[in-house]
């Protein structure tokens, strides 16, 4: 079986192909059962954020597999095959793997160095293990992909060097001048209390805002939002900010007053049309900042149009962001030294992943043939108690123990070696070769493998619940 993932992100999509393909929560969990119902794939993951849809799986045919997962890909986000097809990419083997982990150290994010991904990858694997399409590959890959992004920041200053996706359009809307004067003293609506919504929030709070209002579905959790902020210990503890939730319906009202206003939903519609937005503005001698993070979007992009009023989104940070992980990065200095640091991090992840994989693939052959060479102790001791019946317990335990310190001496040497070898690339070939010199029954092999992956999913469950 072989890593695949086929995917369209903003490097390869525009956006407004990317906000027609976005998976509704519901739909993903759909997505991932139909793809291991299909017959190429036995484990799915979808990774999913507002700028790329990434279907992973692991499948036993290249071409079946990359033409099942397109389908799937374009039935569940209702764009036409023929429509997605030119902005899919799609990644095998070592090069899928190479792909994830830049994408948890943040090499393919719009802002390069951003860490929100590696939270989104975790919820990612989340969801494969809940639907129960996650198994020992795709465990092992984004648990791996989640420890080399931790790595990366641990170890360099990507993190530094790179910025939050809300840090990045705050600086888009202050339009050059300092984050923190530019907002300082402003009103600001937040709608949204999930993670994005979160981390607005607490960077709106950071850079000075005076007043703040948190707007969603479930006001519970708007309200949790605010206390976390206001507490003792939290960013607006003693800086005299003034915060309080509030119910969607009385979005129009927070929207009159707010200066800043940033969402980040996962609604299927607009939350916010442009006739709402030019209602609220109409007679103001200020203007408003609007920062739509939603994929699909919440803001109408018609309110480009009204006065007064400057609406950042996905599409302009598209346009406004840097260059490639690929690409030369066009900062100087620290910023360019810990970008190939964390290239040369992955490159050697990957490898060591790779080691690992081909390592294990072994293993259930190994576990065969040990299994093999205890039966034939066993039968051959069995066939010695028929020939001398007479032979007490002491003296039958004795060459019990001596003909299989025998055997396991025969088969050590070969069995490290042969462990090493398959983790070498290339190595795939020798549990074939040692199920053909020792005449191995494939089904037990496989056997082996199926008990493996109960095992793994059993433990998963276990350290879930």
């Amino acid at each position: 079986m072989s890593l695949l993932v086929v995917g369209l992100s903003h490097r390869s999509a525009p956006v407004s192909v990317l906000e027609r393909a976005a998976l509704a929560p519901e739909a993903r969990g759909k997505l991932l059962q139909d793809a291991v119902s299909a017959e190429p794939a036995t484990e799915s993951a979808v990774l999913s954020t507002c700028n790329r849809i990434e279907l992973y799986a692991d499948v036993d045919k290249f071409h079946a597999g990359v033409a099942e997962l397109s389908t799937l890909l374009a039935r569940h986000s209702g764009v036409g095959l023929e429509e997605l097809t030119p902005y899919l990419y799609v990644h095998y083997e070592d090069r899928a793997v190479h792909h994830l982990f830049s994408v948890a150290c943040g090499l393919d994010s719009m802002v390069v160095g951003e860490g929100q991904i590696l939270g989104q990858i975790k919820d990612a694997l989340a969801v494969a293990q809940e639907q129960h399409t996650a198994g020992r590959l795709l465990n092992d890959l984004f648990q791996q992909a989640l420890r080399v992004g931790k790595r990366a920041h641990s170890e360099t200053g990507i993190d530094k060097a790179g910025q939050s996706l809300v840090t990045f359009g705050l600086e888009q809307l202050a339009g050059g001048a300092d984050v923190a004067q530019w907002a300082r003293g402003r009103r600001a609506l937040v709608i949204g209390a999930g993670s994005m919504s979160s981390l607005a929030a607490t960077t709106l709070v950071r850079n000075g805002i005076a007043e703040l209002a948190v707007a969603n579905r479930t006001v519970a959790r708007a309200e949790r939002l605010v206390q976390i902020l206001t507490e003792p210990g939290g960013p607006g503890a003693g800086s005299g900010l003034t915060a309080r939730a509030a119910a969607m319906s009385c979005v129009d009202h927070e929207l009159a007053v707010a200066d800043i206003v940033i969402s980040c939903t996962g609604a299927a519609g607009l939350l916010l049309t442009g006739a709402q937005v030019e209602a609220a503005v109409r007679g103001r001698d200020s203007d408003v900042y609007l920062l739509d993070l939603a994929m699909p979007r919440d803001i109408d992009a018609a309110a480009h149009r009204i006065e007064g009023v400057h609406l950042v989104d996905i599409e302009t940070l598209a346009d406004a962001s840097a260059t490639g992980p690929d690409q030369p990065t066009p900062s100087a200095g620290p910023m360019a030294a810990d970008v190939d640091t964390v290239r040369g991090i992955v490159a050697d992840e990957v490898a060591a992943f790779g080691a690992a994989q081909r390592a294990a693939h072994i293993t259930p052959t190994v576990v065969a043939l040990r299994t093999m060479a205890a039966d034939v102790v066993s039968s051959e001791i069995a066939r010695l108690d028929g020939r001398l019946p007479d032979l007490d317990d002491k003296q039958r335990a004795e060459i019990t123990q001596t003909v299989r310190r025998v055997v396991d001496k025969l088969l050590h040497a070969p069995t490290v070696r042969v462990k090493q070898l398959a983790s070498e690339p290339g190595g795939a070939g020798y549990a074939d070769a040692l199920r053909e010199l020792f005449d191995l029954d494939p089904q037990t092999v496989a056997a082996v493998s199926r008990a493996d992956t109960r095992a793994d999913r059993h433990d998963a469950a276990r350290e879930r619940a």
